[in-house]
């Protein structure tokens, strides 16, 4: 059982290192010129932050369910709640993106030269920046929880 707990607390923290990884690389990539753009690997990032959310919330469920800690602890946890409640944000947050980004590629198989208009790109630069904030909460409020949480 102990063995299980640790697999899945190490998967856990590598799904959110992989996350907040995949927000920066997007992060910086969209403080580029337009025209700079690197779309495909902007889209890369995207789609691992995608993967990791899966991650995270698949291993998230099973650490609830199989933990050490029990369900008990997680379920009547405050904190726990407040945690799945900015995850819950931050994955709404991430949808704008993802959609803008899907239109930009579906623009650039369109039109060959396709420069995303400035515009959008730095509202994009602003959700993710958002995102990355709350995900900085969310780390605040995962060692609240561990360390007052339930008895």
């Amino acid at each position: 059982m102990r063995a299980l707990d640790l697999t899945l607390a190490v998967l856990h923290h590598l799904a959110f290192l992989l996350l907040t990884a995949a927000l920066v690389v997007e992060w910086t990539l969209l403080r580029e010129p337009p025209y700079a753009l690197r779309l495909p690997r902007l889209l890369r990032a995207d789609a691992a932050y995608g993967v990791a959310a899966f991650l995270i919330l698949v291993v998230g469920g099973l650490r609830v369910r199989y933990g050490l800690k029990g369900p008990d602890y997680y379920l009547h946890n405050p904190w726990f709640w407040a945690k799945l409640g900015v995850f819950a944000a931050v994955g709404l947050l991430s949808l704008l993106p993802t959609r803008r980004l899907l239109r930009w590629r579906r623009q650039a198989r369109l039109q060959p030269g396709f420069v995303p208009p400035l515009a959008q790109v730095a509202a994009l630069h602003r959700i993710v920046s958002a995102e990355l904030t709350l995900l900085a909460l969310l780390f605040v409020l995962a060692a609240t929880m561990a360390r007052y949480g339930m008895p």
